[in-house]
Order: structure tokens, then C-alpha cells, then sequence
């Protein structure tokens, strides 16, 4: 099974904690991790500085469109930040527990 790590920002922690539990209590991820940055964009022709919390949601590709499509349904932004990294090694203990689950 391939493990995804998903990335995506949030503007307050709020937002953080109620997108994590969705995607924890559906099983669309096995652990998410929120962070706490100050991101620098452009976004519709102004450059933004804007304090974020990125989530770091550990995931398999089977569950992907679902996580996706919860994301977007849950997602306060207009256009959010969604990007999946493949996980091109592990450890191999750590990479089960994700696929377990995410069943």
C-alpha cells in the first residue's frame, strides 16, 4: 500500500483541530501533525503575509479522493492548498500502522 504525505495550510488553529479530527474519525489519515508558520503569498495580485497552521496528514493513496474531497468539503479557504507527496520509504512498522488505519 502507498503511503501519501498531505499537505495543506489552515489560517487558525480552530480550523486545525476540526479538519484533523474529520479526517481522523472518517479513517481518510492515520496521524495528522499541525504546525504553526507565517507564509508569504500572492493572492490575487497583493502579496499576502498571513500567519497559517500547516497540517502534515499521513495517508494511503486508496484513500486519497476521499481525504481530498473532505479537505475541500471542510477547507475555510476559497482555493485551498492540497498537495500529496509520496513517501518513498519508511519505516516499514510505521508505514502499516498507517495503512491499518486508514482501512
Amino acid at each position: 500500500m502507498r503511503t501519501l504525505l498531505v499537505l495543506t495550510n489552515v489560517p487558525d488553529r480552530a480550523a486545525a483541530e476540526r479538519i484533523a479530527d474529520l479526517v481522523i474519525e472518517k479513517r481518510l489519515a492515520a496521524c495528522v501533525n499541525i504546525l504553526a508558520c507565517r507564509s508569504v503569498y500572492r493572492w490575487k495580485d497583493a502579496v499576502q503575509h498571513d500567519d497559517e497552521h500547516p497540517l502534515l496528514i499521513k495517508t494511503t493513496a486508496d484513500r486519497y479522493a476521499e481525504l481530498e474531497a473532505a479537505l475541500r468539503a471542510a477547507h475555510p479557504y476559497e482555493l485551498p492548498e492540497i498537495i500529496a507527496v509520496p513517501v518513498e520509504r519508511g519505516l516499514t512498522a510505521y508505514l502499516d500502522w498507517v495503512a491499518a488505519e486508514t482501512k
